[in-house]
């Protein structure tokens, strides 16, 4: 789920940055950013809801507590983020803003609304870095993962949030990236 907003010229380049939400906020985070009119991106995937009469697909954040904002980060815009009903905090490195990794968020957006499973895991460094190039999330680099017994998956790490992401994928529509 992406808001677009106007491009704004070369001097001022646009950055993503990871925003900390409050418990569950994190569609109340998103719209209030775009009612602001800010870019923001809220990742999501496919999962069946256990109703009492029904079971329904719906979305769930892909990784719980965070939403992404794309700014050039000018303090009154910082400001007009930060004071967004939700938001804990801006991932920040000693008190400064740290940006988010552009081909990591690539990837999110390559997996946001799949209804494959995807399971968060630990951050992981290791690994083969390995891009999907078919399929419904072609294009998608991350980290070869091979579990003994089961299928091959694949990792995509935020090293910003320092969480990973796990899905599955068959290893014939897997190639490795050149380091």
């Amino acid at each position: 789920m992406v808001n677009q907003q106007a491009p704004i010229d070369a001097k001022h380049i646009l950055k993503w940055y990871a925003l900390h939400t409050r418990s569950r906020f994190e569609q109340k985070v998103y719209d209030g950013l775009c009612s602001k009119s800010v870019e923001a991106f809220l990742p999501r995937i496919q999962v069946m809801s256990r109703r009492k009469d029904r079971r329904k697909k719906i979305l769930v954040p892909l990784i719980p507590g965070y939403v992404f904002v794309r700014s050039i980060l000018v303090p009154e815009e910082y400001h007009q983020i930060i004071k967004t009903i939700g938001v804990v905090r801006m991932i920040s490195f000693k008190g400064q803003p740290v940006p988010a990794d552009d081909q990591e968020i690539s990837s999110l957006m390559i997996l946001d609304g799949t209804d494959r499973t995807v399971q968060n895991r630990a951050f992981m460094r290791k690994g083969e870095r390995v891009m999907i190039m078919e399929g419904p999330l072609g294009g998608l680099t991350g980290f070869y993962l091979r579990h003994k017994g089961k299928t091959d998956r694949v990792v995509v790490s935020v090293e910003l949030l320092q969480r990973s992401l796990e899905v599955e994928i068959e290893d014939w529509a897997l190639e490795r990236v050149p380091e």
